[in-house]
């Protein structure tokens, strides 16, 4: 069973550093007072996540925040660009050496990154090229896991590789000139997402020329995103204010289910037996049963709005044909007002507690956190190194979607920092994500299509069934109906009537559950899947499967955003089932 910690169940919001290291003495003081009033503002605001900070303690900005960070009780986590050994060398004194040592020691955890590129210890042992990659790692693995980047800058944009400047253009534009290649630019460079937010405190630097850019002040605080109308603010965006809320909604919901999911969640693996799997991966796993278990909560609560709704449309329908048809008493249209009225209070519950903007967001989440955790165990990477499972999920899709990758590259920092290597954990997801026709995802969409088709085929016998007793009714009334008693013909029509509504009610749910598209998507998965299988039989090395799990992670996060996209066209709340009532 998983243990629900109330603690970890609080989403943590990443802030990471980047900043000079050669701060004039006069400033700090003030950004010191505002990188506090940052912080807790940030925990005041969003009470449901707990804050985190990101910082590699390079001397400067770095340590600043670093302190201040341990000073207020926040998480602080080091990711090192090298060796410890390698990388106290950057440092002046013995009494710096002895800083990073204490502000290490008070670190929740030490991430090292492992080595850029074909980096040896040698290549990286002294100043160069060599080491400047690292550098620039350690500030793309900090955009890439944080929720906002703290940039303690004079705000111009150099040439340095890794430096603030460039880490910065990174966090916006997605390149680093002398890192990253154009040639492998990804979607993320032209759209609207969540990953572009930078607190940027000004500062001057202890060198000559060493002001601020001339359009800044020292001291001035902004909230710097890619946004064309306003790049800058005094207050957060409203784009990132959704999507934090969202996040925080997400741990709201875990903590008030969190024994029932203790209980009934589905977990992917078992944490006791299969030590040999990264330890990093457990908190992939954690978030994937909340996740998963809060998609199943929901979508019960849907399907259940989604029944009661089309189950009322059908009587309103059925009180209408009895006034026409039967007799005109007022007490069918009483019916018929307060079958409206109970589908209508359905309806808005359904839409004020958002039952199906949660189903949606809480399984897409569920899916990328599948996939993450299955490349994960396999040592896939992505082969745009300064990507990562997260970036491109839903990417193209609502931008208000971006609360599900903020909560993913929470997930995957750790994974991400050490990824595995072992032919185990390669072994483990070949038998448990792929499966066999009746185990893992082939058994899943193998099983999911069956039901689907089973559920198409009832609908066309329905169908079937009221186009022959509208025939035969019409036939009747034809060759009968001179003859035929008042009584007889009516109920006749209200029976010809009742049918063709139940089928008419029938298709409309049929639609508002995607039941034909959902047909064809789990055939494509059942293909796309088998075919995986296929070519990891026959791969010739370790490297070679990775691959096939990367294209099949990559299909798998493409299939679920066409099927998010899809689901949201047809919410509970449209006016289909008033009109099928009618």
């Amino acid at each position: 069973m998983l243990k629900i910690n109330p603690k970890r169940i609080a989403i943590p919001l990443v802030i990471a550093v980047t900043g000079h290291r050669d701060l004039v003495p006069e400033e700090i003081p003030g950004i010191r007072e505002r990188v506090r009033s940052l912080l807790a503002d940030l925990a005041k605001r969003y009470p449901e996540r707990r804050l985190r900070v990101m910082s590699p303690l390079a001397e400067g900005a770095d340590r600043l925040v670093a302190r201040e960070a341990l000073a207020l009780g926040v998480e602080l986590i080091v990711p090192l660009p090298m060796p410890r050994e390698t990388y106290i060398k950057d440092f002046q004194t013995e009494e710096s050496v002895r800083e990073f040592d204490h502000l290490c020691a008070g670190a929740n955890e030490i991430l090292e990154l492992p080595l850029a590129r074909k980096n040896t210890l040698e290549d990286i042992a002294d100043y160069g090229p060599a080491r400047d990659l690292q550098y620039a790692q350690v500030g793309i693995f900090l955009c890439a896991h944080c929720h906002i980047l703290l940039a303690i800058w004079d705000g111009k944009l150099t040439g340095d590789l890794g430096g603030t400047g460039q880490v910065v253009r990174f966090h916006h534009d997605d390149i680093m000139e002398g890192y990253t290649e154009r040639s492998t630019a990804s979607q993320q460079m032209l759209v609207d997402d969540e990953s572009d937010l930078v607190y940027h405190i000004v500062c001057s630097r202890d060198r000559p020329d060493g002001a601020p850019h001339e359009d800044f002040e020292p001291l001035q605080t902004w909230w710097f995103t890619k946004d064309e109308q306003e790049p800058r603010r005094t207050s957060i965006p409203p784009q990132h204010e959704v999507i934090f809320r969202r996040s925080g909604e997400f741990s709201r919901d875990a903590r008030r289910h969190a024994v029932r999911i203790s209980q009934e969640c589905y977990p992917l693996f078992d944490e006791d037996e299969t030590d040999y799997l990264p330890n990093g991966i457990k908190t992939i796993h954690y978030l994937f049963c909340i996740a998963d278990w809060l998609a199943i909560f929901y979508q019960k609560r849907v399907l259940f709005a989604l029944r009661v709704t089309h189950a009322l449309a059908f009587l309103m329908g059925l009180m209408f044909i009895l006034y026409t048809d039967w007799a005109a008493t007022n007490t069918y249209m009483f019916a018929f007002l307060g079958f409206f009225a109970l589908a209508y209070a359905v309806q808005r519950l359904a839409t004020r507690s958002a039952w199906n903007r949660k189903y949606l967001d809480y399984r897409a989440l569920a899916e990328g956190l599948r996939v993450q955790f299955y490349w994960a165990a396999a040592g896939v990477t992505s082969e745009n190194e300064s990507k990562f499972a997260h970036d491109n999920f839903l990417q193209t899709q609502d931008p208000e979607l971006g609360w599900i990758r903020n909560i993913m590259r929470v997930a995957g920092t750790r994974c991400d920092a050490h990824p595995e290597t072992s032919s185990k954990g390669l072994a483990f997801v070949l038998r448990e994500w792929i499966g066999s026709p009746t185990s893992g995802q082939l058994g899943y969409y193998r099983r999911k299509a069956d039901e689907r088709l089973k559920k198409s085929r009832n609908t066309a016998i329905l169908a079937k069934i009221g186009l022959l007793v509208s025939v035969l009714v019409v036939i009747a009334i034809i060759i009968f109906g001179s003859t035929m008693p008042d009584t007889l013909r009516d109920q006749l029509m209200v029976l010809m009537g009742s049918i063709l509504l139940l089928v008419g009610i029938r298709h409309g749910y049929a639609f508002s559950t995607a039941e034909s598209e959902l047909i064809k998507q789990y055939e494509f998965m059942l293909r796309i899947f088998g075919n995986a299988r296929r070519r990891l039989e026959i791969a010739a090395s370790n490297r070679e499967r990775r691959l096939v799990l990367r294209a099949l992670g990559g299909s798998s996060l493409d299939e679920h955003a066409q099927w998010i996209l899809m689901h949201r066209e047809r919410s509970i709340d449209q006016a289909e089932i008033w009109r099928m009532g009618g």
